[in-house]
């Protein structure tokens, strides 16, 4: 028997339902409840929650105004406060795009409308028998989008083990109902194997995740400690490096999915550069919704030797 790639379909066990597991599976099923619901009114629900989060005190808000300040210091202190604003009002439509994109049945994902461009860039590279790494950057809705543009091609995710036991089994479960395979973030092998024979990966590599494989290049002019991952993955299997972005689009208009060219000349032998220029692409996508980036992450958490912390 073929051996599927990735992490397999996780099995329920009788651990699951042991009462200390009941709060987990109350948060699942409100999260299911919440993914019924008609788009225009999860929507709605979304602004609601997003006004709490803007109206709640949280060490979010200094996380996001640091990083925004970092990043942005062309802006003046009123422009800045309304991207803050508008950011953490953006967490309420992220928590039920989340819901949807992991629990939304696939007549819903159907309705919701859907903009993709650029499928010619994948289709170009599947012609010359290529795999594709599809790098895009936590925008808040990115598992939406992932489960959307996965209607029209085939795509695999790299993931992080989530610390319950009963989100990993809902979630791994749902993300497998969609994508054609889930790699742990530590299954290299697996991932390149994977790579090598054509498949199609989505991933994000702008988080700081304190890595051994971490390097400090430029985020908006910022030294960022950034997964070097893009630069190996591609030179251990050869598969092209696409952009990915996907934006909401304003007054529940849905959602605008662009897939860009594949990036030239990559990898080099220079990790420093290849790794810099995944991170402009994901600065350039930043730039057109800005609002809708997860700004609430410590982004610049890890700092260069020498520098003082920024949080």
């Amino acid at each position: 028997m073929r051996t599927m790639p990735g992490t397999p379909r996780p099995t329920f066990t009788r651990s699951l339902l042991s009462p200390r597991q009941w709060p987990a599976w109350l948060g699942a099923g409100v999260i299911w409840l919440i993914a019924q619901l008609p788009y225009a009114a999860l929507l709605w629900l979304g602004r609601r929650l997003g006004a709490l989060v803007l109206l709640t005190p949280s060490a979010r808000r200094h996380i996001a105004e640091t990083n925004i300040a970092l990043c942005f210091p062309e802006l003046d202190d009123a422009a800045r406060t309304a991207l803050v604003d508008a950011n953490l009002r953006d967490i309420g439509l992220m928590l039920v795009e989340f819901a949807l994109g992991w629990m939304g049945s696939d007549r819903s994902m159907a309705r919701i409308p859907t903009v993709i461009e650029g499928l010619e860039h994948l289709e170009t590279a599947r012609a010359q028998g290529k795999g594709v790494l599809l790098v895009g950057g936590h925008f808040s809705h990115l598992e939406l989008c992932a489960r959307l543009v996965s209607q029209r091609i085939r795509i695999s995710g790299m993931y992080r083990r989530m610390d319950s036991d009963v989100f990993e089994w809902a979630v791994l479960r749902a993300r497998l109902h969609y994508a054609t395979a889930m790699f742990d973030k530590d299954d290299i092998r697996g991932t390149v194997k994977h790579l090598r024979s054509g498949g199609t990966l989505w991933y994000a590599p702008d988080q700081d995740m304190r890595s051994k494989d971490s390097v400090f290049v430029p985020f908006f002019g910022v030294p960022a400690a950034t997964i070097s991952a893009t630069h190996h993955l591609a030179r251990m299997s050869g598969a092209v490096v696409i952009p990915f972005f996907h934006r909401r689009l304003p007054d529940g208009q849905g959602y605008a999915l662009r897939l860009g060219a594949p990036l030239e000349n990559f990898p080099s032998t220079d990790v420093l550069n290849d790794t810099a220029r995944v991170n402009a692409c994901i600065e350039q996508m930043v730039r057109e919704a800005p609002e809708q980036y997860l700004w609430v992450h410590k982004r610049f958490k890890s700092r260069p030797d020498g520098q003082p912390p920024v949080y």
